[in-house]
């Protein structure tokens, strides 16, 4: 795991390049993005795999500002962003038969952030 000042390097340079894409692609969810993750920490609850079934539906995309953590089941088949996931939870959504990727990937795959849900 990084350390909490790697991390923070790592969440400013991401933030940077939300706003960029955001504005190249004129695409307003990486702005919503980078806003989420510049909030303070304590203002960002985890979610967990429980969340992501309940508000997901098949095939959906969703992306969480913070940590994916692993309370509870995933019955769909479900693409997780996130900032950040636990080893289970990792597990759980790769079980279930969807992928996990960072913000990153993400912004790379789909530029202009089509059809992603944004969970909290």
């Amino acid at each position: 795991a990084l350390s909490s000042a790697a991390s923070d390097v790592y969440k400013r340079q991401l933030i940077r390049k939300l706003k960029k894409q955001a504005n190249s692609e004129n695409a307003a969810i990486w702005k919503d993005v980078a806003y989420k993750l510049s909030r303070a920490n304590r203002k960002t609850s985890p979610v967990n795999i429980s969340d992501i079934n309940k508000y997901a539906e098949e095939d959906e995309t969703v992306l969480i500002p913070g940590k994916v953590l692993s309370n509870g089941e995933l019955t769909n088949k479900v693409n997780v962003v996130a900032l950040k996931f636990s080893q289970r939870a990792r597990e759980k959504i790769e079980n279930a038969g969807g992928k996990c990727l960072s913000i990153s990937e993400i912004m790379e795959i789909n530029p202009k952030g089509s059809n992603i849900k944004i969970m909290e």
